[in-house]
């Protein structure tokens, strides 16, 4: 029996995934949010079938509260919120979860997840030499060469332990002359004396690499550190690096395994 073709069957089908939500921290400087939009459009590109938004904690629009509104208003069933963050420090573990409470409050739907922040991870040592290279240095100068990991800077004993650990291994993996920690804000060393450290120590070349992935007021007291301390080589944040792409990616399909397949009628 033939059935009439203006009539429609719900059926059962894969969505292409809940919508990937990159949360940021937000800045008065544009650099910010600028690159915060460029990194959501290189996911766009990588990933075109999947819907990217982007939501911020203070200062740039469209903040998160206000967003995960809209996306409920609209319908949507899930989302993965994604911390464009390097360790699980206050925001991680404080802040961006606090919203999403108040949001999962304030609606039944979307369900919303959290998913892990960017760090430590290869893909995010990959990028660091990436803007290194770009900068002047070359491979044939790693054995001369003393890196000074720059991050922001944290009052979590777990955040700062992890940049320690995140210059090890690089040391121990990338054949660099060394490798050292300093921080821009609420830890010590400070970027120029992580220099100073390591001129005084014999280093020949010293290379600054921003730990960081977005312009702002933290980065360039790193930058202004750099100077400072006399280092040879100063690279460019993060920014919106191919490999960071890959990264949030990758983290968003993880938190997206754990809950398994999200089937829907259509």
């Amino acid at each position: 029996m033939h059935r009439h073709p203006s009539i429609q069957h719900a059926v059962r089908r894969s969505v292409p995934g809940p919508v990937l939500l990159v949360v940021a921290h937000g800045s008065r400087d544009p650099r910010h949010a600028a690159t915060v939009h460029a990194l959501a459009g290189r996911l766009r590109v990588l990933r075109p079938e999947l819907r990217v938004e982007t939501g911020f904690l203070d200062f740039n629009s469209p903040a998160l509260p206000g967003l995960l509104d809209r996306l409920a208003l609209e319908g949507v069933q899930e989302v993965v919120a994604l911390p464009l963050l390097l360790t699980r420090a206050f925001h991680a573990k404080a802040d961006i979860p606090a919203v999403l409470r108040e949001a999962r409050a304030r609606h039944p739907y979307p369900l919303i997840r959290q998913a892990e922040v960017l760090g430590p991870a290869p893909l995010l040592v990959e990028a660091l030499e990436r803007r290194l290279y770009e900068a002047g240095l070359r491979a044939a100068d790693r054995a001369s060469t003393g890196i000074v990991l720059a991050s922001a800077g944290s009052s979590d004993p777990e955040a700062v332990a992890v940049i320690a650990g995140v210059a090890r291994e690089w040391r121990r993996t990338g054949g660099w002359r060394a490798v050292r920690p300093a921080f821009a804000s609420a830890a010590l060393p400070r970027t120029e004396d992580a220099v100073r450290a390591l001129r005084a120590e014999g280093v020949r070349r010293i290379a600054v690499a921003p730990y960081v992935i977005a312009p702002g007021f933290l980065p360039d007291r790193i930058a202004n550190g750099a100077r400072e301390g006399g280092a040879d080589v100063l690279a460019p944040v993060l920014g919106a690096a191919p490999e960071l792409a890959r990264l949030l990616l990758r983290r968003y399909d993880e938190r997206v395994r754990v809950a398994g397949p999200v089937p829907v009628s259509a």
